[in-house]
């Protein structure tokens, strides 16, 4: 008898534990039924969909931050529309760059014709198309997010719901409610949760704060909206 272990057990070593017990993760899923691999396959595309577009959005829309930053320093600073319509260019990445073109084009129209920028009403349509064209920019593919984030929890249940079909499937063939014959269908059922979750969590944190810095993005264009006008009306006042 070794020291230290009561009389009567066994030590842990030699204790062998059921099969399912000894499974990795991916033993797991390769023994699950085809369905419930169809589900998590669907939730491994989801997921890496959502990550390309969370990675793609992030680096898109601090590109923005920073070139809106820019623009407005040199449009602040320029004597007339023309001087920053020579260097806009340079700032294709900000938004407000592009609703700058909109505005510019529809001012040369009116002075070219008329010498004077008469239709203010005009002005303000054009600027606010630049502003819509920008804004559905931003928001391409967000919707991908959305989606992710409120069906993968279901998917990942449905998938749950085929594990406990399984795990019943499996305590009626044994004829006996024991460990080893319900385990293996509820470890895929977990699996499949835990898939789910995997899935909705990131898309739904990245869409929300995604969702705060198209506020930001939107507020900056509507303000440069503003400060185009004023600068049209010192320019080309009548």
């Amino acid at each position: 008898m070794e020291a230290g272990i009561p009389e009567g057990e066994l030590p842990l070593s030699t204790i062998s534990l059921p099969a399912f017990m000894q499974m990795s993760l991916w033993e797991m899923v390769l023994g699950g039924s085809l369905l419930a691999n169809v589900v998590l396959a669907i939730l491994l595309v989801a997921s890496l969909l959502s990550w390309t577009i969370i990675l793609g959005k992030y680096g898109q829309f601090n590109g923005a931050q920073r070139a809106n930053a820019a623009f407005l320093r040199a449009f602040r600073k320029a004597p007339s529309l023309d001087s920053v319509a020579v260097a806009v260019e340079q700032f294709r990445a900000a938004p407000v760059a592009a609703v700058f073109d909109f505005g510019y084009h529809e001012v040369m129209r009116q002075v070219q014709k008329t010498g004077r920028v008469g239709n203010k009403m005009a002005l303000e349509r054009s600027l606010q198309l630049g502003l819509s064209e920008e804004l559905a920019r931003l928001e391409r593919s967000m919707s991908w997010l959305a989606t992710t984030a409120t069906t993968a929890p279901f998917i990942g249940l449905f998938g749950t719901v085929l594990g406990i079909i399984d795990a019943f499937q499996g305590l009626g063939t044994a004829g006996s409610a024991s460990l080893r014959a319900v385990a293996p269908g509820i470890s895929e059922a977990l699996i499949a949760t835990a898939a789910g979750l995997f899935a909705a969590i990131p898309a739904a944190v990245a869409y929300n704060q995604f969702g705060h810095r198209i506020k930001e993005l939107t507020a900056r264009m509507d303000d440069f909206v503003l400060e185009f006008q004023n600068m049209t009306e010192r320019v080309y006042e009548e």
